[in-house]
Order: structure tokens, then C-alpha cells, then sequence
């Protein structure tokens, strides 16, 4: 557990929750640092391969540099985070690029840096991949990512490996793909990967996955062209309600099953799994509001801040700093000018009053990264804990900086 009640004070590890919102203004996200090292050292013990954290998941260096340290590698999706996982020190050969729309500019940075593959989604980005190593005077190691068509049974917007999802190269493409390759001299291929989307549960899907790509392995392998990287994605569901546990033992032993005698690597690329539980977020109620069928709490935290409720009507825990045993049933909102900013439609909580503390969990992945300005409100600060020590690892936005990026043109 992350948080936790000492003499009736919530902490994050043994960092009171109240003594940072008295130093830094809420809202504010908060990580527990040897919450991401159990993550990512359990997680490698059981599976026993590569971890390439997906750093969509919490772009934030501190999190890429800690993860980094404990040996693992990095996934980016953009030739922003391909310059920030860079600019955190992970080693090049440690970064895999995906992604569908990787500019020139981009695929200049990571041929430059000599990065460890770029995984190829369309047959396209092969020829501009060629185009620009050849430019440089340079080998682009390139991967294929393979849309196997398989339904991850995940919510809609975070599946990806449908045949109708924009992401990967389908079956019915891959030889071609085999065709381009081998026509082409400034590209390396290393290997291919698959990411079937989040939230997933069911090891029967993995295993599904694991067939097909086992069978996309053989007709690479057929045709000459050499896997050295097998890349599985991640997608290994964290359950927010509490209710069940991704079963990574069982993952453990189907890649066994079905990759236990081959000689290249192996690896996951994670994301949520590794941080999702590491976060929390600190608000504070504004206003309480009572209605004929709510009590709503109303909090400095919105839509703008944590947007996953909003976006996927996702669960997020919420934690009182008091314990007291009568309870009152709240709708907690926040204070963004949309009716989708909601929080919990139903929650139990001791009576609360107005300027109390209030703990959203579970936020450590997808919740800073996709934050936005919205309503004009600033970017809140991040802040990660180790032990009884804490530290700022991003300070929150000026409303001055905020404005000061506008420029209203002479003529108006």
C-alpha cells in the first residue's frame, strides 16, 4: 500500500500527506519511489525479461531515471520523449521507438543516436526510415510492429490490435513488408513486437497473441531475415477497484510455452503496471454544495488534472485524511465548466468541510502526462517520496508563464 494512517495522519510511505499540501499549493501529484522499484522488481523476477517501461505511462525524468537505474529500458512514442528519455540519460541502446506518425525530424534523432530499434508500423515509413539513414550516411535498426487482429477485450479506446485500429503492420501485409526490407540498404531489421492495447486480464488473449506472433516469427525466420528482438508489448491489466490482479505468473508461464527454446531476447514494454499505484493526488475541497439528490464536494482537482475519469469514466479511489466511522455519501466534481468533470457520482466519507484534504488514487500512470490547461488552470506540481524524504521533480506552472506564452497580434 502506498498510503497509510499513522496516529490517525494519512501518509504516503511515512511522508505525512498534510505536510506537503502546507508546502506546495494543491492540487499535487505525489509518487512513492519504492512503490516503482517493487513494481519493476517483481515484475522482472517473474517474467525474467527485458523491461522496456512505456514512458507515455509518466514522462516525468525522475520516474525514467529511477526506472533506468533498476536496469530497465525505455519505450517511447514520440520524438519528444525520444529527446526527454535522452536528455534523463538512458543509454540509446536502451530506447525502442513505436508509434504511427513519426516525423522526419524524429526518425533524424533516432538514427543519429543509433537507438536500439524503431518499430515500423506502415510499409510507407520503412521507405522513409531508408530515406533518412541514407541521408545521415547511416543503418536505421528497425523492428516490425505486427497487428495481429485480436481483440484485447478492453475498454474501446485503448485497444490497438484490431485489424481495424491504426496501429502495426497486419498479417495480410507482412509480405510485403518482407519484399521492402531486403530491397532496401540503409535499414537493419532486428526483430518484430506486438501491443494489443490495456487493461488486459485474460491470459487467453495473451495466448492468442503469442500464437500469431509466434507464427509472424517463423515467416520472418523463412524468408532470412533474423529476429534478435522479440518485443510482447505490455497491457498487463491493474485493477483500480481492488477486485482482482493481473495474474503474471500465468504470463510467465505461457512465454515459456510458446518462446522457451529461442535465442533472441525477449522482452515487455509496461507501462501502467509499473506506476499506476505508485501516484496519488492531493486536493482540496473548495466548496460543498447540497442538492436534492447530491452532496457535492467540489475540489481544486478537474478534468484538467486527472482526465481519466472524464475520458474513460475510469474508478479512482478516494481517500479522507480523517477516519471517522459516520459516514455521509458525497458526489465528488470538480471545478472545470463541463458536466463530465466527476470524479465519483457515490462515495461514503466522513462529513467533510470546506478547505479539508482529500487523496485521489491510483494516479501514477496517465494522470500528470495528460493534464492540460484547460479553463486556464495551471499544470500542477509533482512530487516523489522515498521513505521519510520528498522532493519536487516538477514545479507547477505560473499563471504568469501561462499567460505570458500568448501574443496578441499589433493590429488588434
Amino acid at each position: 500500500m502506498v498510503l497509510n494512517y499513522k496516529n490517525e495522519f494519512l501518509k504516503i510511505e511515512k511522508v505525512d500527506i498534510l505536510k506537503i499540501a502546507k508546502e506546495y499549493p494543491t492540487p499535487i501529484y505525489v509518487y512513492s519511489a519504492n512503490m516503482i522499484e517493487k513494481n519493476y522488481n517483481d515484475l522482472k523476477s517473474k517474467l525474467k525479461k527485458n523491461i522496456y517501461y512505456s514512458v507515455k505511462a509518466n514522462s516525468n525524468q525522475a520516474i525514467i531515471s529511477l526506472l533506468s537505474r533498476l536496469g530497465s529500458g525505455t519505450d517511447v512514442v514520440s520524438g519528444e520523449e525520444l529527446l526527454r528519455v535522452l536528455h534523463a540519460g538512458v543509454k540509446s541502446n536502451k530506447i525502442i521507438f513505436e508509434g504511427v506518425g513519426k516525423t522526419r525530424n524524429d526518425l533524424v534523432i533516432a538514427i543519429e543516436n543509433n537507438i536500439k530499434q524503431i518499430n515500423v508500423e506502415s510499409i510507407g515509413e520503412f521507405k522513409l526510415i531508408d530515406d533518412v539513414a541514407k541521408s545521415l550516411n547511416k543503418k536505421a535498426n528497425v523492428g516490425v510492429r505486427i497487428n495481429p487482429d485480436i481483440d484485447a477485450k478492453t475498454h474501446d479506446k485503448i485497444s490497438t490490435g484490431r485489424k481495424n485500429d491504426k496501429f502495426g503492420i497486419g498479417f495480410n501485409e507482412i509480405e510485403e513488408s518482407i519484399k521492402t526490407i531486403t530491397s532496401l540498404k540503409n535499414i537493419k531489421f532486428n526483430g518484430i513486437s506486438c501491443h494489443i492495447g490495456s487493461q488486459i486480464f485474460s491470459l487467453d488473449v495473451f495466448n492468442k497473441m503469442f500464437a500469431k506472433i509466434k507464427e509472424a516469427e517463423k515467416i520472418y525466420s523463412n524468408n532470412n531475415l533474423k529476429i534478435q528482438n522479440l518485443n510482447l508489448g505490455g497491457g498487463m491489466g491493474y485493477d483500480y477497484e481492488k477486485k482482482k490482479s493481473f495474474d503474471i505468473d500465468g504470463l510467465s508461464l505461457l512465454v515459456n510455452k510458446f518462446f522457451s527454446n529461442e535465442n533472441y531476447e525477449i522482452s515487455f514494454e509496461p507501462g501502467r503496471y509499473l506506476v499506476a499505484n505508485s501516484g496519488v493526488l492531493i486536493t482540496k475541497i473548495l466548496m460543498i454544495k447540497e442538492s436534492e439528490n447530491n452532496n457535492f464536494l467540489i475540489i481544486d482537482a478537474g478534468m484538467n488534472t486527472l482526465l481519466r475519469p472524464a475520458l474513460y469514466q475510469a474508478f479512482h479511489n478516494i481517500v479522507p485524511l480523517n477516519k471517522q466511522k459516520d459516514k455521509i455519501d458525497y458526489c465528488v466534481v470538480g471545478p472545470i465548466c463541463e458536466n463530465s468533470d466527476i470524479f465519483l457520482r457515490k462515495i461514503s466519507l466522513p462529513k467533510q468541510k470546506m478547505g479539508n484534504l482529500l487523496v485521489i488514487e491510483d494516479v501514477g500512470a496517465y494522470g500528470s502526462v495528460m493534464s492540460s490547461n484547460y479553463n486556464s488552470k495551471i499544470l500542477p506540481a509533482e512530487i516523489m517520496v522515498k521513505d521519510n524524504k520528498y522532493e519536487i521533480i516538477r514545479n507547477s506552472q505560473s499563471l504568469d508563464d501561462l499567460i505570458s506564452r500568448d501574443n496578441v497580434p499589433s493590429w488588434i
